[in-house]
């Protein structure tokens, strides 16, 4: 048995640019963090020896960016949510205001 999918899918231009936007910087910020650790380990690997409490720097480091990444993706997905609902709203709106006008 076939079936399609449950909701149709369709890519919104008015809001597929600021999500875009969002996610480049969100990448580059991370890149940034990212690359600080390769630094560190390539120019000097005795500062990730350090101890940090039971742990050394790099596996808090380390773990660091796997949060930070988790974080990040969290936040991406809130403000693509809102975005998301804004244009719903306004779409809504524009529909209503459309359908007062024939009248």
């Amino acid at each position: 048995m076939s079936h399609g999918p449950a909701t149709e899918w369709k890519e919104d231009k008015k809001t597929s640019k600021s999500k875009a936007k969002i996610g480049i910087w969100m990448f580059v910020v991370y890149t940034i963090i990212y690359a600080a650790f390769i630094i560190i380990n390539v120019v000097d690997p005795k500062i990730m020896g350090l101890d940090i409490g039971m742990l050394n720097l790099a596996i808090v480091f380390g773990f660091g960016l796997i949060i930070f990444a988790l974080i990040l993706a969290l936040i991406y997905n809130a403000i693509c949510g809102h975005i998301e609902e804004k244009a719903l709203r306004i779409k809504k709106l524009k529909n209503l205001s459309e359908k007062k006008l024939k009248k």
